[in-house]
This record gives structure tokens, C-alpha cells and sequence, in this order.
């Protein structure tokens, strides 16, 4: 059994189903920095368990799956475009490590699925979520830009239409919305997400794993490849020297909105 490689990530496996939780319920499960590299570990080294047929990821308690990073971390983590270039290898790193796990991955929704928690979520293969469930991307309440790879999941998901409600309107939606725009796989009542989670895990578990391997391979080679630049990718962490990001930061810790300069 794969041991846990960060202290808020623990893992606890059953028969052939693995289960990642999110274990920081007093800060709605937010990630700092360390946790995405735990995450990226956690992710790769499940992978590479031949003996697993299936991963759910879920937060701690029933109020979070996860409110994203922890933003009262910026300043230390994401103060300059140079912090924010290193904080992005981690960031990315454990996004990608869901995606490219070569198990089926089932995402278990309760309560805040927020920024960073709604990305995780859109890297999984399933998502079971609750009615009361809220779910949405807030790049725009701190002048943050979303990544070109994590915003691919979401538009081949949903489509371009309701992506830009996502990340340009940063619309937040309940379970029933979210479930109707497409990025639910299931809606649940909120007390069932963990078991009807569990039910499809054990589903999953009892096909042939490499078929499900190959297809989940295959629905993502079909989707193509980001023509992305590498200088694209990093432009993105332009924004961590803005002045508009900075105030947004400072606003959210004294609790007020922040005023928009465009710099």
C-alpha cells in the first residue's frame, strides 16, 4: 500500500480502490505549495500501483472538497512573477499528475469546490457532487489568470460558452447548475456523495483495468494537444507583479473588494 507522502493528504485504500483526502477542514481544505508537490507524488505514485483499479479524491469533512490555494499564503509563495514560475511547476505538476494517472480517477463533491478545488475536480474522470455543493473558478476576484492546461479540461468539457461564465464572469454554480452545464457526472443528494463515489469506484473496479486504462488514455489523446508555446506559459505568471493582484491579495484579508487599476 502506498504510504502518505504529505500529512493533510492521507490515503487510505480498499481492495482495489484507493481514497485521497484533502485534510485541512478549518481553511476549507485550501492547498499551500507543499501540498501540490504531495499531491503531484501522491498522484504519481498511485499510478504506478499496478494492484489499484480506481482513485477517489475528496476533502475532509462535508463542508469542502476544496476552496483551492490557500491565499493567505501568497505573499510568501506568490508574491513575484519569479515565485510565482516556481509556484506553477508545483501547481501544475499536481494537476497533471490526476490527469495522467493511468487509473480512473472520481472526484467526491461536497460543499466548496472553489478556484484551485474546482480545477482538481475537472482533472478527474468522474464527478460526484451534492445539491448544496458550490462550484466555480474566482481567478477574477484576484486578478489571477488560469493556466492554458488547466483551462483545457474545462472547455472540452463544458465548451467555450460556458467557459467564459467560468473564468471571465467567475460565476459560481450550485450542484443542479453545475450538473446541467456539464460538469457533473452525477448530482446526488448531498448526504449520498461519498457512497454513490464509492458505488461507481467499485463499478470501475470490477472492469478489466486495462481497458479502462486504454480508454481513458484514448479519450484524452482524441481531445488532441494544446498548441501552447512555452513562452505562453509562462507569460501566465505575469500576473503575480500587477498591482492590481497585490491589492486584491491585501483586500481579501481585510475583507472588502478590491479596486481595479488594469496595471
Amino acid at each position: 500500500m502506498t504510504q502518505a507522502l504529505h500529512p493533510n493528504l492521507p490515503i487510505t485504500r480498499d481492495g482495489a480502490i484507493a481514497t485521497v483526502t484533502f485534510d485541512r477542514p478549518e481553511v476549507r481544505n485550501a492547498f499551500t505549495r507543499s501540498m501540490w508537490d504531495g499531491l503531484g507524488a501522491t498522484m504519481q505514485a498511485l499510478s504506478a500501483d499496478d494492484s489499484l483499479r480506481c482513485v477517489i479524491l475528496r476533502g475532509a469533512g462535508d463542508q469542502a472538497f476544496s476552496s483551492g490555494a490557500d491565499i493567505k499564503a501568497f505573499d510568501i509563495e506568490r508574491g513575484s512573477y519569479e515565485a510565482e514560475c516556481a509556484y506553477a511547476v508545483s501547481f501544475s505538476t499536481g494537476m497533471q499528475a490526476i490527469r495522467r494517472c493511468q487509473h480512473p480517477v472520481v472526484a467526491a463533491i461536497e460543499g466548496y469546490c472553489i478556484g484551485g478545488g474546482a480545477g482538481i475536480a475537472t482533472m478527474c474522470d468522474f464527478r460526484v457532487g451534492g445539491d448544496g455543493l458550490k462550484f466555480g473558478i474566482t481567478a477574477r476576484n484576484l486578478s489571477l489568470y488560469y493556466t492554458y492546461a488547466e483551462m483545457d479540461p474545462v472547455i472540452a468539457m463544458v465548451g467555450s460558452a460556458v467557459a467564459a461564465e467560468i473564468f471571465i464572469e467567475g460565476r459560481i454554480f450550485s450542484g443542479r447548475e453545475a450538473y446541467e452545464k456539464g460538469l457533473l457526472s452525477r448530482l446526488v443528494q448531498d448526504g449520498s456523495v461519498q457512497q454513490e463515489a464509492r458505488a461507481l469506484a467499485e463499478r470501475i473496479a470490477e472492469g478489466a483495468p486495462l481497458s479502462a486504462r486504454f480508454h481513458k488514455a484514448a479519450i484524452q489523446r482524441l481531445r488532441g494537444k494544446l498548441p501552447v508555446t512555452a513562452e505562453e506559459e509562462t507569460a501566465v505568471n505575469r500576473f503575480a507583479d500587477t498591482e492590481d493582484f497585490h491589492n486584491a491579495v491585501q483586500a481579501f484579508r481585510e475583507k472588502r473588494k478590491p479596486s481595479w487599476t488594469g496595471r
